[in-house]
């Protein structure tokens, strides 16, 4: 083996060995995702808040339903964002405070949180204009959103 070779060999191992860092890490997340929901100061609301669902039905993601419903959460939605680092409020300045994981986290929470109405189209417009993720942080999420087939190719531009 050439010298060439082997150097090549080394940082291919390398680097597989640090993406399985980032895959371990990814699987922590998603096994402790939103357990404060659990908390009493959390359920509670979420449990008064589910009667309303039921009762009237789920509000979309991004409107004036939506926010009033959110607004009716209190102090539940800003404990859970104060002990939940993949929300932009968890850092003073937003979105700009987040780590890659907390990118990533989030995104897959706004993706599932899609799916719980009739309509399971991924609002990452809303999202992104409410969080300020603007530039090439946008454009990563929409490229994601279109390779994984959770938005149509022509909603890239947008």
């Amino acid at each position: 083996m050439t010298k060439a070779q082997i150097v090549t060999h080394k940082h291919i191992a390398r680097v597989r060995e640090l993406l399985g860092g980032v895959a371990i890490e990814m699987i922590k997340r998603g096994d402790r995702h939103d357990a404060s929901k659990f908390l009493p100061i959390e359920m509670e609301p979420l449990e008064r808040m589910q009667a309303v669902i039921d009762a009237e039905g789920p509000a979309q993601f991004g409107t004036p339903e939506y926010k009033r419903r959110t607004g009716m959460l209190g102090e539940m939605i800003d404990h859970h964002r104060a002990n939940n680092s993949h929300h932009p409020e968890h850092y003073p300045n937003g979105i700009s405070g987040m780590d890659l994981f907390d990118v990533v986290e989030m995104f897959f929470d706004w993706k599932a949180a899609s799916e719980r109405g009739e309509d399971s189209c991924m609002r990452l417009g809303a999202a992104c204009d409410k969080y300020g993720a603007t530039g090439p942080l946008r454009d990563i999420l929409y490229n994601t959103a279109a390779r994984l087939g959770y938005i149509a190719d022509e909603q890239v531009a947008a």
